[in-house]
């Protein structure tokens, strides 16, 4: 296998979730639109993306819905890491990217994370849990995990959340200065989070908290396809599909996994 292979893992965790419990059950739906014969294995780029060849398989960790849960999914990614590889992170809901990132960011000098979501997800606590799926970012910039934090997408920013942007100096590209034309211009190792509500919910219905006016999906595609790179992670996140029983954030998901995929593989 090449060095710096994509490694797929699947982290079905849901228990910090503020509002619908759910997308723990993502990873699975998402491998099957992945394989679907509904479509086929090639990237937009002419890459075939499949197991062994463009990436490896590691299958779901067992995750309990407890504190522990956030100390495995970190040996889970450091064993990816430490061996080379980059991984490729399933969600599961946003918390699951402070603990992967507690792996990945201390293996990368200058590492940027650019994130794609309608929430900023910067609060100090939310409803009483410091590692809630809404504060994330603050714990990932507290330890000096990423030199910078690029959010596009956001279009609901509390009061709280703006003072935290600014306490961590985050380049915030909200749906307003996406639509004046505002984009990410990114070097360096960049590591990617998708949050699925960053779309607007007309692409992606499947989500706990539907944020209307959002992104397109080849509004996303159009950033990963044009990144320097290197790519050195990536996370989707947030699919919950007890909320979309046409299974089509699924498929959305699976085409930026792939679409994510290819550019790492060009990137290398």
């Amino acid at each position: 296998m090449p060095e710096n292979q994509p490694t797929l893992i699947g982290l079905p965790y849901d228990a910090s979730s503020s509002f619908l419990r759910g997308p723990a059950h993502a990873p699975t739906a998402i491998r099957a639109a992945l394989h679907s014969s509904s479509s086929n294995a090639w990237s937009e780029s002419g890459l075939e993306i499949v197991e062994g060849a463009a990436f490896t398989e590691l299958g779901d960790l067992e995750l309990p819905p407890m504190d522990e849960a956030r100390r495995l999914i970190e040996a889970g990614i450091r064993s990816i890491v430490e061996r080379g590889d980059r991984p490729v992170s399933l969600g599961g809901d946003h918390s699951i990217t402070y603990p992967v990132l507690r792996a990945v960011g201390p293996v990368h000098r200058n590492l940027t994370v650019l994130q794609f979501d309608a929430h900023p997800d910067l609060y100090d606590s939310f409803e009483g849990d410091r590692y809630s799926h809404a504060c994330p970012f603050a714990r990932v910039l507290e330890e000096g995990l990423a030199k910078q934090l690029v959010q596009v997408g956001v279009r609901t920013m509390s009061g709280h959340q703006r003072e935290q942007a600014v306490r961590f100096g985050v380049q915030t590209i909200d749906m307003r200065a996406w639509t004046a034309g505002e984009r990410p211009r990114l070097d360096g190792p960049v590591y990617i989070t998708i949050d699925v509500d960053g779309l607007d919910p007309a692409f992606a219905p499947g989500v706990s908290h539907r944020e209307p006016g959002g992104l397109t999906v080849r509004d996303i595609l159009g950033v990963i396809q044009t990144l320097p790179g290197p790519i050195v992670g990536a996370d989707v996140v947030e699919v919950n599909p007890s909320q979309d029983p046409t299974g089509v954030t699924s498929f959305v998901a699976a085409k930026l996994v792939k679409e994510l995929v290819s550019r790492m593989i060009e990137t290398r």
